[in-house]
């Protein structure tokens, strides 16, 4: 399926008959007056200029207005291409003259955001190739042509994904003139195309003999649900028990009110919770440090749909599709530099929307989980202590609460300390190969007996998942 430009030229059309027969009027009336006054060389000078440059203006509408660019094999209008990482996408754009004039020159350029081929920083100390941009890209993505009526011509590339995340390929940009230079005209041809370059996923072993962790639902230290299948032992009634909760035998043999006890249980799985706030992500470890994380959620939510366990999503970062469709395509296109800002990535977002995605199982829900985490951009709105307060209502208490983080505040230290006290089942990740950083950020958490796993590198991930499994 081919997705045609449907961008106008910025100067649309030639003048409209009221502008020629004003043209028209001006132009006899200095003949004449040339005429009067014995100029005459100097006017058949004057109007000899003003007729190339009226021809030059309507030659460059022309050529635009008839040079048209069509994507092939894009994805079908509203959807994605998905790809994994190390994919090559080739990318065709044909650049067709529809026009009755042939074309002495047009310039064609597919464009790509320039965060999209930046090279990466040196990490510290990460396996992952800092030297890698996002996308790279092999041939040429603008050219130079002339189009007789009729003739095509192609701009072919290929794009290979060296890292997970959303992005946008296109728009192409036209741009031509007279053939003297004096006017130049700048179009959109074939619009964007978006590609989801999805997240890697470590696959685990299964589960050792030894594994602390039994079959089915597990019990946890804290929690504000109970389990009617988990009788502890009975008390004496007191205000406010449910009267499903009487121990009628008790009651009977002692002839006082005597309630239930259970054990406070929760179904096993992990609302995995991700700080992706510019203030505790550095820049000076990214974007490794982030892919990092994104690469230990990818594959905890794979062992728990192995599992058969629900697993969920939220998030303080940005989606950037919701980023890209909004900010990334449009603008001025009267001039190419405006067209190429328009394609480029804005790089401040001061939404506060939160990311949700809500706890489920299936392999339809995995999906979706890795389309999201691959879209995950940092962001300088939310800080996890804020998040954790805007979204607690929103997040299941019937999962753990696995949060994972670079760094931290008090306040955000203070924010998990309290969701632990009002019975919420914590544990955390902590993404940093400095030692020191990590004992810090640690100490509070294991204090108030909250679970703390060290992320140090890629090599780490196997370990960090099968602790979170095991518990």
């Amino acid at each position: 399926m081919t997705n045609q430009g449907t961008a106008a030229d910025s100067n649309s059309g030639p003048p409209a008959p009221s502008r020629w027969l004003t043209i028209v009027v001006v132009c006899a009336i200095v003949v004449f007056l040339g005429m009067v006054a014995g100029a005459g060389l100097w006017m058949t000078a004057a109007i000899t200029v003003a007729s190339v440059v009226a021809i030059g203006n309507w030659v460059a509408t022309q050529w635009s207005a008839g040079v048209v660019a069509v994507r092939l094999d894009s994805p079908e209008e509203g959807r994605d291409l998905e790809v994994v990482i190390g994919s090559l996408v080739p990318v065709t754009v044909e650049v067709t003259n529809q026009g009755k004039l042939p074309v002495a020159w047009v310039l064609a350029e597919d464009l790509i955001p320039r965060a999209a081929t930046q090279q990466a920083r040196q990490a510290d100390g990460m396996a992952l190739d800092p030297r890698t941009s996002p996308l790279a890209t092999e041939g040429a993505r603008l050219a130079v042509m002339a189009l007789l009526p009729g003739q095509t011509k192609r701009i072919e590339y290929s794009v290979r994904c060296h890292r997970r995340g959303y992005f946008q390929i296109g728009p192409t940009v036209l741009e031509t003139g007279d053939p003297v230079g004096m006017f130049r005209r700048y179009r959109l041809g074939a619009p964007p195309m978006f590609v989801t370059v999805l997240p890697k996923v470590k696959l685990l072993s299964t589960y050792e003999i030894g594994s602390r962790r039994p079959i089915g639902e597990i019990k946890i230290r804290a929690s504000s649900m109970t389990d009617p299948t988990r009788l502890r032992g009975i008390r004496q009634w007191q205000i406010g028990d449910p009267l499903r909760s009487v121990h009628w035998a008790a009651t009977a043999r002692t002839g006082i009110l005597h309630s239930k006890v259970y054990e406070p249980s929760s179904v096993a799985g992990a609302t995995i919770i991700l700080d992706l706030h510019v203030d505790t992500n550095p820049d000076q470890h990214e974007p490794l440090r982030t892919d990092l994380t994104i690469t230990t959620a990818a594959t905890i939510a794979a062992a728990l749909h192995d599992a058969g366990e629900p697993f969920g999503l939220a998030t303080n970062g940005r989606d950037a599709a919701d980023r890209i469709r909004t900010e990334g395509f449009r603008g001025d296109h009267r001039v190419r530099d405006a067209s190429v800002q328009a394609a480029s990535l804005k790089q401040r977002n001061e939404r506060m929307r939160p990311v949700l995605v809500d706890v489920d199982r299936g392999p339809v829900h995995l999906k979706e989980m890795f389309r999201t985490l691959a879209r995950l951009e940092r962001t300088d709105g939310l800080t996890l202590a804020e998040f954790l307060i805007e979204t607690e209502s929103q997040l299941s208490s019937e999962t753990t609460m696995l949060v994972m983080l670079q760094q931290s505040t008090e306040a955000d230290i203070a924010a998990l300390v309290g969701l632990s006290r009002r019975g919420w089942a914590i544990a955390v990740i902590i993404n940093t190969l400095d030692i020191d950083r990590y004992s810090r950020i640690a100490g509070p958490l294991l204090a108030e007996r909250i679970h703390v796993s060290h992320l140090q590198n890629e090599d780490s991930i196997m370990d960090v998942c099968r602790a979170q499994m095991a518990r």
